[in-house]
């Protein structure tokens, strides 16, 4: 292989973390790659450069230690944007860290769906809503 194709080549697709990965698509893949990366504390590992509209086909971000991907809609390929239903982004956090990743994701424009309290099972639990449509919750012991 000589420099020129080198320089052409796909980098390698990053390891994917964990053993189930949420795929999400979302209107802005790559604007909500940013807003994770504010609000969650994400690493953007790979993505796949935007096309003449501003969609990506693919985004791999690390969060809290597991992998999410993100793509935008195609309908003129079959996937049309469609509304996030019933599902739940669920971060398991330490009694320590909850509470700064928590103030994180509100300062950042996560809106409060239910506010952090002690639940019926022992943990303190809360759920946000980003402005993408996705709810988030997190959830840590109440003392580790």
């Amino acid at each position: 292989m000589n420099d020129a194709d080198a320089k052409t080549q796909t980098p390698p697709m990053p390891k994917a973390l964990g053993g189930l990965t949420p795929y999400l698509q979302v209107d802005g893949a790559l604007k909500a790659a940013e807003f994770y990366r504010r609000a969650f504390g994400a690493e953007q590992v790979y993505a796949v450069p935007p096309d003449e509209q501003g969609r990506t086909m693919h985004v791999h971000l690390y969060v809290n230690g597991s992998s999410l991907m993100l793509c935008d809609a195609y309908p003129e390929h079959g996937h049309p944007h469609q509304p996030v239903q019933g599902c739940t982004m669920q971060l398991h956090l330490t009694a320590e860290n909850i509470d700064s990743w928590w103030k994180r994701a509100v300062d950042t424009g996560c809106e409060v769906v239910m506010p952090l309290d002690v639940m019926f099972w022992g943990d303190r639990w809360g759920s946000l809503r980003d402005p993408f449509g996705v709810d988030w919750a997190m959830n840590a012991p109440v003392s580790s």
